[in-house]
């Protein structure tokens, strides 16, 4: 069988500070540091086998045994290009295309184009909020008046996002897929957003809880991606957990839309092990990290959903088979220990394990696109048009 590519986007596992995050107001971020720092442990005894710790910069403790002390795999870091710290751009530089200029962001969208935006939508003009804040906060802080008024509440953030948070008994989940789908439509130029998102909540004020019905509502990337390449080559491609939202489908030839981190763990495993599926490249993203922990300034959670995937590793890692090529990143960071909720700017954890492989240390990468240089390389297609593929692999650790 040809050689298969499992890509696991640790959503948000940042790894340090990149030299511009002052420039984005995130000095100091740390996701990985920061969380043990403030935890005074972080038990990822399989990540640190793998090189973890000896990432540069890594702030994480050296455990004094010989499994971590030689990686199994090869480790490094990697910067982004793409002048953001956003989902989508992120996924999309790990995929080979990076942004310029990237997504538009917004401390407020103007007037004119929500009262386009409702009226399109066969609505009252009349929406709530339309400033930055964390989904938990504006919910807590507008729901109660969401349920009077019926009408939607509006919020972005750092990121490029216009997300729509409904009560579903308030807006019906297909009623706020729609508008969600009206605001994507009118969302380019100079209000080209990343992506819309349908943010559905029950309960009742003071007891408000997201649930698992968010919708994302992206763009076609904006160039060739590893994935259309991989498509015009005959290869197919399994997205697990919202790789087909990042896409919009483009690419993606099956879809398993996980929602939450253990059943994407799951799914990749199963995904691994099954004699029938043909996909060449297995790409998952990891959510709960992102949305549940870094957002809402939780870096116990955090910690806990860590070592949670950390204890899932050994049938990962069982269930390769002998040419099989494990990449384990992210897309940006989202340090749970700073002061406000949105993504940071940050290096992201680079860990390759094959069976055939010999670990080396891969270094500080310059782009994500590495990820789509290397595998486009490594299935035999020659190079990629952006990025440095880090095969083959020759210095010693």
């Amino acid at each position: 069988m040809d050689m298969r590519v499992c890509v696991i986007v640790l959503d948000s596992v940042g790894i340090g500070a990149l030299p511009d995050a002052a420039d984005y107001g995130d000095a100091g971020a740390h996701t990985l540091g920061n969380i043990y720092r403030k935890r005074g442990k972080l038990e990822l005894p399989h990540l640190y086998a793998m090189g973890l710790a000896h990432i540069e910069d890594s702030r994480l403790p050296m455990i004094p045994n010989p499994e971590s002390r030689i990686p199994n795999s090869s480790f490094g870091r990697m910067a982004t290009v793409t002048r953001a710290k956003d989902t989508t751009s992120g996924h999309w530089e790990l995929a080979g295309l990076s942004m310029d200029p990237p997504f538009a962001t917004f401390k407020r969208f103007p007037d004119s184009l929500l009262s386009a935006w409702l009226e399109k939508a066969g609505r009252e003009a009349k929406w709530l909020g339309n400033y930055p804040a964390s989904g938990t906060q504006i919910m807590d802080e507008l729901g109660g008046e969401h349920m009077k008024t019926g009408a939607p509440i509006v919020y972005t953030s750092a990121d490029s996002v216009f997300q729509v948070a409904a009560h579903e008994e308030v807006i019906p989940l297909e009623e706020l897929y729609r508008l969600c789908a009206i605001a994507r439509e009118m969302l380019v130029g100079e209000y080209f957003v990343g992506r819309v998102i349908a943010r559905p909540f029950l309960g009742v004020p003071g007891a408000f809880k997201r649930t698992e019905n968010r919708r994302d509502y992206a763009v076609p990337p904006v160039g060739e991606t590893l994935l259309d390449a991989l498509e015009k080559h005959g290869r197919k491609t399994l997205g697990i957990g919202k790789i087909e939202d990042i896409f919009c489908n483009r690419g993606v030839t099956y879809v398993n839309h996980t929602t939450n981190n253990r059943d994407g763990i799951e799914a990749t495993i199963s995904a691994l092990r099954d004699e029938n599926n043909d996909a060449t490249l297995i790409f998952t993203n990891l959510v709960d990290f992102d949305m549940h922990y870094g957002h809402r300034n939780d870096p116990e959670g955090y910690a806990a959903a860590l070592e949670y995937f950390d204890a899932q590793l050994p049938q990962i890692k069982n269930a390769l088979k002998s040419d099989d090529l494990l990449i384990i990143t992210a897309d940006h960071g989202c340090d749970p220990t700073t002061p406000g909720t949105d993504h940071t700017r940050e290096y992201v954890p680079l860990l390759v394990y094959s069976h055939g492989i010999t670990p080396v240390n891969l270094g500080t990468r310059k782009t994500l696109a590495d990820v789509a240089a290397t595998i486009y390389g490594a299935l035999g297609y020659g190079a990629w048009r952006e990025g440095e593929g880090f095969f083959p692999l020759r210095s010693p650790v």
